[in-house]
């Protein structure tokens, strides 16, 4: 829970919370800077000539990371990630973005983090993928981001909820969309290589997913890493912070997330009822006819 929620979503601009308006903070919206290990200095969101600085969203009483990149800062999710992937006491590296080909040499998706592990000689003795989880948005959240540029003491507590099109995380998009693809493709062909993942994710959005099957770590085939944004009122910045790490097989977890739960038929018998009705121009007192089924 975050005690500093404001009427707007905003709760991260270019790495620092809106309302902190120090020198540093300044300097890092003036020149469109990451501080979260970017693959440049500069934020690349949604286009790099005009980049959409937000890093995170207030949604009641949670903060939700909308940017992968946020999900970098120190590197603590590849820390966390490499004690799943090794043994403790392993001389491990990082690789960003490498391409996972499938059976004919197809790209089947980029791999966020590659964690490898290596000898003395440089030679990789195993490796493991760490996918990053960030929140897609619904509504327009450019809006308030440029106004507030525009004028970050004078916005920082401005009122937007009774605008149209008020930002909020799309759960079911960022799950079906990005997490159920990920997990079906590339993580089909880890699993196939008998390779271990990780995904990195915010508690908001894991507590949207069905419940996972857990299981011991020394059997599990994915963790689930699972952080929050925690506020330190001397320095006014978010730190990431491990909150729980939920262990699962790989089968059970892909089919719990892309299975959809059946509701009632009948329901959507009526449904369907009422659309050919329309379709064929019956009149409406046919809709309360009965159905025979």
């Amino acid at each position: 829970m975050d005690n500093r929620i404001k009427p707007h979503p905003l709760a991260e601009v270019f790495g620092f919370p809106v309302d902190n308006l120090s020198d540093e903070a300044e300097r890092y919206r003036a020149n469109r800077l990451c501080p979260f290990n970017n693959k440049i200095p500069n934020c690349t969101k949604d286009r790099a000539e005009d980049p959409l600085g937000v890093c995170s969203i207030f949604h009641g009483n949670d903060l939700n990371i909308t940017c992968p990149v946020r999900f970098r800062e120190d590197w603590i999710i590849a820390t966390d990630a490499a004690k799943f992937f090794f043994p403790e006491g392993s001389i491990w590296t990082s690789l960003t973005e490498v391409t996972l080909p499938d059976k004919y040499g197809k790209s089947a998706g980029n791999i966020d983090v590659i964690l490898a592990s290596y000898d003395e000689r440089g030679r990789i003795t195993e490796y493991g993928a760490l996918e990053i989880q960030a929140v897609y948005i619904s509504g327009n959240i450019r809006n308030i981001f440029q106004l507030y540029m525009d004028n970050p003491s004078n916005y920082s507590y401005i009122d937007w909820r009774k605008r149209k099109n008020y930002p909020r995380p799309d759960y079911l998009s960022s799950s079906r969309k990005r997490l159920a693809p990920q997990l079906i493709f590339k993580g089909g062909i880890l699993h196939t290589w008998q390779r271990k993942m990780a995904v990195a994710l915010n508690s908001g959005f894991f507590n949207t997913l069905p419940d996972l099957e857990d299981t011991d770590s020394s059997e599990a085939d994915i963790a689930w890493f699972i952080y929050d944004l925690k506020h330190d009122s001397s320095a006014n910045r978010y730190t990431l912070q491990l909150s729980k790490v939920v262990y699962t097989k790989f089968e059970p977890a892909l089919l719990r997330i892309t299975r959809s739960e059946a509701g009632m038929e009948e329901a959507f018998i009526h449904q369907l009822q009422s659309h050919l009705n329309r379709k064929l121009d019956i009149r409406s007192g046919l809709d309360t006819m009965e159905i025979p089924f």
